[in-house]
């Protein structure tokens, strides 16, 4: 009798493990269905020696200008990821991003780890209101927070009208960690190529190392020929590659 029963019981259990692998598998359809339907983009296949600076997480009131004086050195465009409740509090260097000829990107209103997808389209909504308020313009892409995306709220993304942005995967600074400012420099250095799209973080924390890397990022890859676009432009790059072959 009793082993009878077990046999019925662990093929329940094998069946119900199939089910949540398949379910998993099923939920997230990946990195290559997206980038060939152009809803999700990490970094864009050129020669030319083009990259995105991105950054996550600001404004913050002291960092985010550091980082505005350093780009402006370079004549640097970036790609700001703006954070709602930070834009309520710093509105005046949202506006200054803008003027400064900055792309303003939405990186939800609060910044939830975890969050139901109906509750962070409100927060993207809210974000893109308030950014709107601030600027007169409305952002068109999104990241999302840590980079964490499933299947429905990239539909729900892009159904109101957002591209949604990553970055180049072996590029990652790390800066939200503060691993040392050479650490910073040397991940971008050693590793930037060609139509790079580079995350660094000007808010959420302590990111003196970040302004500190990016003085000496900024002058090396100016003198490598590198050209700083945002990534809205790295994007029309990658599109007129498509049209010319």
């Amino acid at each position: 009798m009793k082993r009878n029963g077990v046999i019925p019981l662990l093929v329940a259990i094998l069946l119900i493990s199939l089910f949540f692998v398949n379910f998993s598998n099923a939920s997230n359809k990946g990195r290559k269905y997206y980038e060939e339907t152009g809803e999700i983009v990490w970094d864009i296949k050129t020669k030319d020696k083009f990259i995105a600076l991105t950054f996550d997480d600001g404004p913050h009131p002291i960092y985010t200008i550091d980082i505005l004086e350093e780009l402006a050195k370079y004549d640097a465009k970036a790609t700001f990821f703006i954070v709602g409740k930070h834009a309520e509090k710093n509105p005046q260097i949202v506006y200054r991003m803008y003027e400064e000829g900055h792309e303003l990107a939405n990186h939800t209103y609060a910044h939830p780890l975890k969050a139901p997808v109906p509750r962070l389209i409100k927060e993207i909504r809210q974000t893109n209101e308030i950014i709107f308020s601030i600027t007169g313009y409305s952002p068109t892409l999104f990241r999302p927070v840590e980079g964490q995306y499933t299947d429905p709220l990239i539909k729900e993304v892009v159904k109101d009208g957002y591209k949604v942005v990553m970055w180049s995967w072996h590029i990652d600074t790390l800066d939200w960690k503060n691993p040392g400012v050479k650490s910073i420099v040397n991940t971008v250095l050693k590793r930037i190529g060609p139509g790079n799209v580079i995350l660094f973080h000007d808010g959420g924390g302590n990111r003196e190392q970040t302004v500190k890397a990016l003085k000496e990022i900024l002058p090396s890859l100016q003198n490598e020929g590198y050209q700083f676009l945002t990534v809205s432009e790295l994007l029309e790059q990658d599109r007129k590659n498509i049209k010319s072959k």
